[in-house]
């Protein structure tokens, strides 16, 4: 079963990423981390939509990265 818009957004909040506020068109929202400012992610769609698989790959892999960092 997909994850929710909403579950990806509070994960990549709990690991540090912040809301811009200059917010995307329609539904997209930016977000950024200090630690990764290459890395920024784009969050497509409502919070009560299911993900996209790419999207939750995407989370997947900066989680990763951000724990990859806090070990060195």
């Amino acid at each position: 079963m997909p994850k929710k818009v909403r579950e990806l957004k509070q994960a990549i909040a709990k690991a540090g990423y912040t809301l811009l506020k200059k917010r995307g068109k329609g539904s997209h929202t930016f977000w950024v981390h200090s630690s990764l400012p290459e890395d920024p992610l784009v969050i497509p769609g409502n919070d009560g939509e299911d993900a996209p698989r790419y999207l939750e790959k995407e989370v997947e892999r900066v989680l990763q990265k951000l724990a990859d960092l806090e070990k060195e």
